[in-house]
């Protein structure tokens, strides 16, 4: 009986410690120059941003440039708020969550904030 008990202790043990969590250095990527492609609805959409120290987002999508002002939930997600709308659709503030980070890119999901549909990118840092 004590050896099976040994024998559960170790399974168990192998279990945790053979699950890994994805890296995410979140902090590594809160200021930066960065690419990103998008498909929704079987369209790509591409564009580069500029993260700033100041809290700015400057994003060039589709020919338009567009500033956003950003605020951190925490080291891993942040909330994206158009500075000038021009439409009430632009008004809408964007959840984005990154789930996992290398040395030069990170994959994040987004949406409207409130809207449970997500979709998911990559964003790949510009030097």
């Amino acid at each position: 009986m004590e050896l099976l008990k040994k024998i559960n202790f170790l399974l168990l043990a192998t279990l945790f410690v053979s699950c890994n969590n994805p890296e995410r250095n979140c902090q590594d990527y809160q200021i930066g120059n960065f690419y990103t492609e998008t498909t929704a609805n079987g369209k790509i959409y591409k564009s580069t941003f500029l993260r700033m120290r100041n809290g700015i987002q400057i994003e060039e999508f589709e020919g338009k440039i567009d500033s956003s002002s950003v605020r951190w939930v925490n080291d891993c997600e942040m909330i994206l708020s158009p500075i000038n709308p021009k439409s009430l659709n632009e008004k809408k503030n964007i959840l984005i969550k990154i789930l996992t980070t290398t040395d030069s890119s990170y994959t994040y999901e987004y949406s409207y904030l409130g809207n449970s549909k997500k979709l998911k990118a990559e964003a790949i840092r510009i030097k």
